[in-house]
């Protein structure tokens, strides 16, 4: 006897999903090529999402995107993981329209990205491995620590202008040598409470420096193991680019070759002018808004150091100084740096400082 099968499939169909992620909950949309399947809100929860598809839509070809935030990568590893084809995309990439800037709700955002991945609109950004996450993760909380620092010492010194204590012009910079804290310390206030709130001050400092002391002694140690030594050691060839700058260039590179040429890396630094065209005009803006941050100011900041190491970065220096200010021309000088830390990272070969007879 005949007997029927409720069992579908849908093998052969795709199915997209757009994930709105946030702490607590995920906005989710689910599409397929021609309609609006469901829409609703679940735990964040790779697995439970893997769950719905699998129970819902069997056999199909799963699809997912979400945005890059504070959740970082382990959702799209997770994801991957349990056989759904995810890309993690930059917000600014996502095609919105005015109605949905106006009415900004999780699930018009989660739709939005639905329709934008069934649509091939999207490209994915590169999600680095684990490790260069966590190496990535100690190069940024040092950079943040040293910032820290900075913000104690400006109030630090606020809090002595505030109560009149004058300081010496020879500590009016950034500075602080030890025979400076030791003034602090041994400064004649007229209270007990101001003495203590000081001291609470300057120790807050000096736990600071120390966590910074520790993290570049572990970071002094990375650079030795095999997986950077090398590379370490060519990105360093470079004019300005010291030992810290190096393993932060490694670990947020990761790897070169995911960049076609040295305008690429240009532009996921931060380091090539916004355009504005229209018609018969074609013009050149400032350097553009969008950037990684934490290079961008590395690199600025190595180019200063640059331009008195390699006679080549020198007169180009000079010469852009003679029709833009010299904030401006390091810019030009960093565009300078950038290509030449995509050449020996691409190519592994040692940069030679030129020399000008």
């Amino acid at each position: 006897m005949r007997q029927q099968s409720n069992e579908i499939s849908f093998k052969g169909q795709n199915i997209y999903v757009g994930i709105d992620v946030h702490l607590k909950s995920w906005s989710v949309t689910v599409l397929s090529e021609n309609s609006v399947l469901k829409r609703f809100v679940q735990d964040p929860d790779p697995g439970a999402l893997h769950k719905f598809l699998t129970r819902n839509y069997p056999d199909a070809e799963y699809h997912s995107v979400y945005e890059a935030g504070f959740c970082g990568f382990w959702i799209h590893e997770r994801l991957t993981a349990l056989g759904i084809n995810n890309i993690v995309i930059n917000p600014a990439d996502v095609p919105t329209t005015a109605g949905e800037r106006i009415q900004k709700t999780d699930a018009v955002d989660s739709a939005k990205l639905a329709r934008s991945l069934r649509n091939k609109e999207l490209t994915g950004i590169y999600v680095p491995d684990s490790t260069s996450l966590e190496v990535r993760s100690l190069i940024r909380l040092r950079s943040a620590i040293a910032k820290d620092m900075t913000r104690q010492k400006n109030r630090i010194k606020a809090h002595l202008r505030f109560l009149g204590y004058e300081i010496p012009v020879e500590y009016c910079n950034r500075d602080w040598p030890k025979r400076f804290i030791v003034w602090l310390r041994e400064l004649d206030m007229k209270t007990q409470s101001g003495r203590q709130s000081l001291d609470f001050m300057l120790d807050l400092l000096e736990n600071l420096r120390k966590e910074k002391l520790d993290m570049t002694r572990a970071l002094r140690e990375l650079s030795r193991t095999e997986q950077y030594e090398k590379p370490l050691e060519l990105v360093m060839s470079v004019p300005g680019i010291g030992q810290q700058v190096g393993m932060a260039l490694l670990a947020e590179i990761v790897d070169i070759r995911r960049f076609k040429s040295a305008e690429s890396l240009a532009k996921y630094v931060g380091l090539v002018p916004m355009c504005h065209g229209s018609g018969e005009k074609d013009g050149v803006g400032d350097i553009t808004i969008r950037k990684h941050a934490f290079l961008r100011t590395l690199i600025v900041e190595s180019s200063w150091v640059a331009i008195r190491q390699d006679p080549a970065l020198t007169l180009a220096f000079e010469t852009y100084c003679t029709r833009m200010k010299p904030s401006e021309a390091i810019i030009k000088i960093a565009r300078k740096i950038v290509n030449r830390i995509y050449f020996v990272m691409k190519w592994q070969k040692p940069y030679v400082t030129s020399v000008v007879s």
